[in-house]
């Protein structure tokens, strides 16, 4: 059966300027020419991609607070009735100590909303955001109603964004929008992320919760984004104790930790029944990635997909992470053919 692919064009206008690392001005590399490369990649794999339809609106406050959702909506037209504002939000002050309270000013809620300064919002983002989700949701849709696999290409990616906060370039969690429609139909979701990157509000959205396994293989976070967790002892808490599983590897370790630790993974994961898998697809792991960590070779993605199709779990794939590299195109075309051809 051909994969099934969604994409939805209007995510091209989000296109954030901004970006601040180590305290220089750079290009923010979450830029609509990601999606031309991932297009590239998946007609070099002979696939075209089929436009979402939107998601109801519950869909968003099932993972995000009723707040934050509209705060993302509104925020970026509130930011231009300020006087001398920017073109992009971007939060210069965020809450800190004991005593904290929900500010009524828009300066004051991007810092509240706003977790660092890779995820401005400009007149685009909101829109994009949106249609990511949806895209997200649709390729959900069709894996619960007809099993197999289908696959989502988002931007802006998802895996950073909390119940409240965006962050990392994501606004709105897409993978865990995808898993909790799938509950609607699976008692147990599981979540792995192959991100470069620690999936830290995918991990915070489902950290109290039994019934969504979440599992991470990324980069060590000790001086990595996102910095503060991301470790091998969290494992979650209450009901979610025992859900959640991160798999943090060395900087630049190669192809062979990485497949090994995803082979970990799956078998947590296999071990763990669920009915359903999300995977967060990040391509950032490369060699040659501009936010690279782990030194993964293209083959590699095409080694990664045949293990995780082989856990034969129907699956929503949602793209994560991948820059503005050359060869971005290579490395879904790889992943998607080994998948196909598992």
């Amino acid at each position: 059966m051909t994969l099934r692919c969604f994409f939805a064009p209007e995510t091209g206008g989000h296109d954030p300027q901004l970006f601040l690392l180590r305290g220089a001005l750079g290009a923010n590399q979450e830029r609509p020419g990601r999606a031309d490369l991932l297009l590239a990649g998946l007609a070099k794999a002979g696939l075209g991609t089929d436009t979402p339809d939107a998601c109801p609106d519950a869909a968003l406050t099932a993972v995000h607070t009723e707040r934050y959702v509209a705060f993302l909506a509104r925020a970026h037209d509130a930011w231009s009735q300020l006087s001398d504002a920017g073109p992009e939000v971007v939060a210069n002050v965020h809450p800190c100590g004991p005593v904290r309270r929900y500010p009524g000013g828009i300066v004051g809620q991007a810092g509240w909303h706003m977790a660092d300064t890779a995820c401005p919002i400009g007149p685009g983002t909101w829109t994009a955001a949106r249609r990511a989700a949806d895209t997200a949701w649709a390729a959900a849709e069709v894996v619960a109603r007809r099993g197999g696999t289908a696959y989502a290409l988002c931007r802006p990616p998802g895996h950073h964004a909390m119940a409240d906060m965006a962050g990392g370039h994501c606004f709105l969690n897409n993978a865990a929008i995808a898993a909790q429609h799938l509950r609607t139909t699976h008692r147990r979701v599981a979540i792995l992320d192959i991100d470069v990157h620690h999936g830290n509000g995918t991990q915070g959205i489902f950290w109290q919760r039994g019934d969504v396994l979440t599992v991470s293989v990324h980069a060590e976070p000790t001086a990595f984004y996102p910095f503060f967790c991301g470790y091998s002892d969290e494992t979650g808490t209450g009901p979610g104790a025992g859900a959640n599983l991160n798999l943090p590897l060395p900087r630049d370790s190669g192809n062979m930790p990485w497949l090994t630790a995803i082979e970990t993974a799956l078998a947590r994961i296999v071990a763990w029944a669920p009915g359903a898998l999300v995977l967060s697809l990040g391509l950032d792991a490369h060699e040659a990635d501009p936010l690279r960590g782990l030194s993964v070779s293209t083959p590699a993605f095409g080694d990664a997909a045949r293990l995780i199709a082989r856990a034969n779990l129907p699956t929503a794939i949602v793209q994560e992470g991948g820059y503005l590299s050359q060869h971005l195109s290579a490395n879904l075309c790889a992943f998607i053919i080994a998948w196909q051809s598992a």
